[in-house]
């Protein structure tokens, strides 16, 4: 197939033509001509008011449900869900059923997202069936697929354990993903211990109970002298752990999620029970600390923490409810909508480059003669998300009927073009 993009501005430092405006010829998934006016003949043509164009996302961290729980997501619909929000890469948690611990499962996955438009990655659980009491067989996993090694949802709780681990991958260059969350620090917090949780008396949470996983971990890491990565640092001092340790020669990166960007602990008072999350939503000022994070370079990517639930597991009273919220489709727009400076430079290497750097991918650079592999996207449109656009087969968001701004237009990946109509 052969594909036409008229007029877009590329967002690539890597690339000779960042920051011009040019038209984009493809040509059987190669970029084959970038130039100004180009008249190749194509089987299709891509013209948007506004658009740009950079290398194709790539999200660390979500829940595809595949297999064991595919009535919240399935491969299928979670790279649907993904291609909407404009990811041609996505990591997918080893929360399965079975859990993703072995060759077989990596190998699972990686066999049923081959015809997707979107690159699925396992992330192979550091403990069998992520209990996180006896480590996998995490080279095992590597060898079939498996980008890099993490327990999910479940943080490891065991400083033995997780050094051990740390050592195991750092002989093949692995990374570990790790969810900070002490879990014996107030185990049946609902929400952010505050004022807030005081007031409309839900059970709190510390960010202490994140803290404490960050600063031990970033020990840990030191001593091991391996690579470790934490998802969803949402307290003002975290960041502050993670920032000292990368100072001092340790090889940490993190990511935070574009809801705790959005949120405060202060919208819970309406007690929605889509917006119950872990770890939970801070106060303003740890939301302005992550804001800010993203603008100095102090977070490396932002992960959408994609987590699909079936309408039981989320309309029921705020104690049962599942934490976690849909994502990937609305991950951009809340980037934008709650940094409105942010340049598009930076917002692309949150999104994609430095992610691809962490995990080794392919650069992407819109350059004559690489593989086309793109995420196109209108920076300044402003639109609704409304429910009947959801490509996601579960619909806990918390964003339905919000104006944002910035929109995905779509994606170019695997020789396959898929845009949002």
């Amino acid at each position: 197939m052969n594909l036409l993009i008229k007029n877009a501005r590329v967002v690539d430092p890597n690339s000779p033509f960042n920051s011009q405006s040019a038209d984009i010829f493809i040509e059987n998934g190669i970029i084959k001509k970038i130039g100004k006016n180009l008249s190749n003949k194509a089987d299709k043509e891509i013209s948007v008011e506004g658009l740009c164009v950079s290398p194709g996302w790539v999200d660390m961290f979500a829940n595809f449900a595949d297999p064991g729980y595919e009535y919240k997501e399935s491969i299928e619909t979670g790279c649907m869900a993904a291609a909407a929000g404009g990811f041609t890469d996505v990591l997918v948690i080893p929360n399965t059923k079975p859990a993703t611990d072995t060759k077989s499962q990596v190998e699972y996955i990686v066999q049923k997202a081959r015809s997707t438009p979107v690159n699925v990655y396992p992330i192979g659980a550091v403990t069998k069936n992520t209990e996180g009491k006896e480590l996998a067989e995490m080279y095992d996993m590597k060898t079939s697929g498996a980008i890099a090694f993490g327990d999910g949802i479940n943080c490891i709780q065991s400083a033995g354990l997780l050094v051990k681990a740390l050592q195991y991958v750092k002989a093949f260059g692995g990374m570990i993903i790790q969810l900070p969350d002490d879990k014996s620090i107030n185990a049946h917090g609902l929400m952010h211990e505050g004022i807030v949780s005081t007031r409309i008396g839900l059970p709190g949470k510390p960010s202490m109970a994140e803290e404490i996983i960050v600063a031990r971990d970033i020990k840990l890491a030191r001593y091991a002298e391996s690579r470790l990565h934490f998802t969803a640092v949402s307290s003002k001092k975290s960041l502050e752990y993670i920032d000292r340790g990368k100072k001092g020669g340790t090889n940490v990166s993190c990511s935070v999620t574009p809801y705790h960007l959005y949120f405060t602990d202060d919208d819970l008072k309406t007690y929605d029970s889509n917006l119950k999350v872990n770890p939970p939503l801070r106060n303003a000022e740890d939301r302005d600390a992550i804001k800010k994070g993203i603008e100095d370079g102090t977070v490396d990517c932002v992960a959408t923490h994609h987590m699909p639930h079936e309408a039981d597991s989320k309309e029921t009273e705020f104690e049962y409810a599942r934490n976690g919220m849909t994502g990937l489709e609305t991950a951009y727009a809340i980037l934008t909508t709650s940094l409105p400076g942010l340049k598009d430079e930076r917002a692309v290497e949150v999104l994609s480059l430095n992610a691809r750097k962490l995990l080794g991918l392919p650069p992407g650079t819109i350059k004559e003669g690489e593989r086309a592999c793109l995420t196109l996207f209108c920076p300044n449109a402003a639109w609704t998300y409304e429910k009947n656009n959801i490509r996601s087969r579960s619909k806990n968001s918390p964003f339905i009927g919000k104006k944002l701004t910035g929109k995905v237009i779509g994606i170019i990946n695997k020789e396959q073009v898929h845009l949002n109509t």
